[in-house]
C-alpha cells in the first residue's frame, strides 16, 4: 500500500469514489468542498490556539507584573515602618484599577479570538451555501 500524500489526505478517498460512477454527484467538486471545510476548520482552530497562547502570555505578564509591584510595596511597607494609611489605601486603589484594566484587556483578546475563529467558520459556511446555490442551478438547467 502507498504512503499516504501529506499535502492531498483527500487523494486516496476521491480515487475510491471516482470508481463507483454515480450519476448526478460531480465527485471532484465534493471533495474538493470538503477539502475547504478541513481548511476552514484548520484556520479556526489555528486562530484559537494563537489567542489562547497571547492570553496565557498576558496572563503571566500581568501576574509578574503584580507580583513585582507587592512585592516593591512589601519593601517599602517594611523599610519606612508603619505606612501612612492614606498612602497604602493609595497604592491599593492603583493596584485595583490596574487589575481591572487587566482583566477588561483579557476579556477584549478573549472576545476578539472568538470573533475571529467564529468569521473564519462563518465565511466557510456562506460559501457552502453559494456552492448548493450553484448546484442547484446547474441541475434545474439540465
Amino acid at each position: 500500500m502507498s504512503q499516504p500524500d501529506a499535502t492531498n489526505p483527500f487523494g486516496d478517498f476521491t480515487k475510491m469514489l471516482e470508481q463507483f460512477k454515480l450519476p448526478g454527484f460531480d465527485v471532484p467538486a465534493i471533495m474538493e468542498a470538503r477539502r475547504k471545510d478541513v481548511e476552514a476548520l484548520v484556520q479556526a482552530n489555528q486562530t484559537a490556539f494563537q489567542g489562547m497562547q497571547s492570553l496565557a502570555q498576558k496572563q503571566t505578564e500581568m501576574l509578574r507584573t503584580t507580583l513585582g509591584e507587592l512585592q516593591s510595596l512589601t519593601g517599602q511597607l517594611s523599610a519606612g515602618g508603619a505606612a501612612p494609611p492614606a498612602k497604602a489605601a493609595e497604592l491599593i486603589q492603583q493596584s485595583l484599577h490596574k487589575s481591572l484594566a487587566d482583566m477588561q484587556q483579557l476579556a477584549q483578546a478573549a472576545y476578539q479570538t472568538q470573533a475571529e475563529s467564529y468569521a473564519v467558520i462563518a465565511k466557510r459556511v456562506e460559501e457552502n451555501v453559494q456552492e448548493l446555490k450553484s448546484l442547484l442551478q446547474q441541475q434545474q438547467k439540465k
